[in-house]
């Protein structure tokens, strides 16, 4: 043993170094690609940044969050693919669509939003349990339904939805998953069955077939 560290002490030093180099590298880039400073780099990202500030999440909590706190998972693995996978796909939305003008990214609202609410659901709102635990329902109702969390494997977004940013549909993110497109949940207006609310948000294309869920 002694013979080999002699001998191979060079590399085993260099090894070292490079791998905290690298380590550190990391680490210190995913801190740097998590700010609310390089998210907003991009003028579009400016929009959904004062929506949070004029929430009721901004400084509910006696913090003020920013987009990681909601937009990442505190597992640091699924954070570097959230940056690979979501930070390509929004690099070329902004060079694809026109997202000068807050109305030009309202046209895409419903696709951001859906591509959020995926990545909740599959990281099992883990963003969200990240700050809220031990949360204690206000109602019967509240109470039933946090239970499906137990009984159905539910997870907070897919109930709490719009709850930050401007309004968009709510979302059966689960059977939108399953079929590749957004899938709005069937709330029918009033006097119109479920059935014909369906068809009604057909007519005016939002059932749309998306990329996010692939």
């Amino acid at each position: 043993m002694g013979g080999f560290l002699r001998d191979n002490w060079k590399v085993i030093i260099g090894t070292a170094v490079v791998t905290l180099v690298v380590s550190f590298g990391t680490f210190g880039a995913e801190r740097v690609f998590s700010s609310n400073k390089f998210c907003t780099s991009c003028h579009s990202m400016s929009y959904p940044n004062e929506e949070l500030k004029e929430s009721t999440h901004f400084g509910a909590l006696g913090i003020n969050p920013g987009c990681e706190d909601c937009h990442l998972p505190p597992n640091f693995l699924l954070r570097v693919e959230s940056h690979i996978v979501d930070g390509t796909r929004g690099l070329i939305g902004e060079f694809r669509h026109n997202l000068k003008t807050k109305e030009g990214f309202d046209e895409h609202r419903a696709e951001y939003a859906h591509n959020a609410r995926v990545n909740l659901r599959k990281w099992d709102s883990s963003p969200c349990r990240d700050c809220h635990k031990n949360v204690k329902p206000s109602s019967e109702d509240a109470e039933r339904k946090h239970r499906k969390m137990e009984t159905e494997g539910a997870t907070c977004i897919d109930c709490h939805q719009n709850l930050v940013h401007d309004e968009v549909p709510e979302e059966d993110i689960v059977k939108g998953m399953a079929e590749g497109r957004i899938v709005l949940k069937k709330k029918a207006k009033k006097g119109e069955t479920d059935g014909e609310g369906v068809k009604r948000r057909e007519k005016q294309g939002l059932f749309r077939k998306t990329e996010a869920a692939g």
